[in-house]
């Protein structure tokens, strides 16, 4: 279950800021053009591609798998609470997943980490069998219940750790873990069968990265995919991470965006990122030709190219109706933490605030408590217009019952926002024992 926060600004509100292996059941049509609407806006444009999934997409009732009270929400790129410190996934998430895993008709599934049911619902639109498996029982609990009076007789939940695998079903083609281990549990391994795919969230609490693992004699062979931010399951294996995150000291990962280990484009540590690009050098004006090789050299010594590094971040928001921005979270303990200092580089061109009015561009902060319930946050900028690189930041405030903490930049309106050098200070809270 996916942790981005549930605030306008976020990815979670647009508007403020072929054959299936087995049939899924008819969804209402009251809601079908708003689910149609959301494959297009959220799945489509942002690169899925596999028509069985963007299918089962448009036909399971996402509303149906939050609570009544979001149901105006349950179409957007969204994550919601469920209850229980947990979230679903957002769509994108949910296809991205499921197209990664390749699910075929006739193959039998097994997903760590039911949640609501959505995932499930959509694995079970598209293969012959699902089994999942929840440790939180009153989420489990609920979730069986909802699959079954919708009607999807394919899939079988429980309540248990979900680490341990459903062995009396085993193997399986494919397993799914929609929460962050720290390593891929070993019964899940033995349960998978010769050939079958296995993806999963690896990673710290606050700094994962998806793994797609395919079993070939016996063995797991490992393609590492993007960064992501999961929700990390609850009990013993999330007490024994050997790495804990430290609340007194968070720091932003890869600030100076200099680290892109797999060469795709786009900088480690930073997730959900949407209309993005990871510039070597970076003409400053964004309709420019790219550079050559031979210049690439001079622009990097030319002033005011790359205040950090040799790298920085644009976020290039070329259509308005689809998100820009990058994400990450960090631990922090508002009871030893009493203010932090967030500060970036950053440049803009043609920044300008989208119709629906509001700040073109900006960054945030947002804190949670130890049930990631909203707490009050902070916010820099408005970033508008087009201006040369220049340091901004601010202190904020840090609620005393914060325990974590997600950075947004994004462009909401249209126009390209360049960043680097993103940094953060902490400052003790007045009484506190360090």
């Amino acid at each position: 279950m996916i942790a981005p926060p549930r605030l306008p600004f976020l990815l979670l509100s647009v508007a403020a800021w072929s054959a299936v292996g087995s049939p899924a059941p008819a969804a209402d049509d009251d809601r079908a053009e708003e689910r149609a609407a959301m494959v297009e806006r959220a799945l489509v444009a942002e690169g899925i591609t596999d028509e069985r999934v963007l299918n089962a997409l448009r036909t399971v009732p996402r509303h149906e798998f939050v609570r009544s009270k979001d149901h105006r929400r349950a179409y957007a790129d969204a994550a919601l609470p469920i209850g229980h410190g947990q979230t679903i996934s957002p769509p994108f998430i949910v296809a991205y997943m499921t197209e990664t895993l390749d699910v075929k008709p006739g193959m039998k599934a097994l997903e760590i980490g039911t949640g609501s049911g959505y995932q499930a619902a959509v694995l079970g639109a598209l293969g012959a069998e699902v089994y999942s498996i929840e440790i939180v029982a009153p989420l489990g609990k609920a979730a069986g219940k909802r699959l079954k009076e919708l009607g999807y007789d394919n899939v079988r939940t429980k309540v248990g750790d979900g680490y341990l695998g459903w062995p009396e079903h085993a193997p399986f083609d494919r397993i799914i873990v929609t929460c962050s281990p720290e390593s891929v549990p070993r019964p899940l391994v033995d349960q998978l069968a010769e050939g079958g795919k296995l993806l999963v969230p690896l990673g710290e609490r606050f700094q994962q990265t998806f793994h797609l693992f395919t079993k070939r004699n016996g063995e797991l062979t490992d393609e590492q995919l993007v960064p992501t931010f999961f929700v990390p399951m609850t009990g013993t294996s999330e007490e024994r991470r050997e790495v804990q995150p430290d609340g007194l000291r968070p720091r932003v990962a890869n600030g100076s965006f200099e680290a892109d280990e797999d060469g795709d484009g786009r900088a480690d540590g930073w997730h959900y990122q949407r209309q993005t690009q990871l510039m070597p050098d970076g003409p400053t004006d964004p309709d420019a030709e790219p550079l050559t090789d031979s210049q690439r050299g001079s622009v990097l010594d030319a002033p005011g190219e790359a205040p950090h590094g040799k790298r920085f971040l644009r976020i290039d928001a070329r259509d308005p109706d689809r998100l820009a921005q990058i994400l990450q979270g960090l631990p922090v303990d508002g009871r030893r933490v009493g203010m932090i200092g967030l500060a970036m580089q950053v440049r803009g061109h043609a920044l300008f605030p989208p119709r629906t009015g509001g700040p073109p561009a900006g960054a945030a902060v947002y804190f949670y408590d130890s049930v990631r319930r909203e707490l009050p946050g902070g916010f820099i900028g408005p970033f508008a217009g087009t201006f040369d690189w220049d340091e901004r930041g601010r202190r904020i405030v840090v609620p005393p019952d914060a325990r974590e903490m997600i950075i947004r930049v994004a462009v909401k309106g249209s126009g390209t926002l360049d960043v680097d050098a993103m940094s953060i200070v902490t400052y003790p809270r007045r009484g506190a024992v360090r």
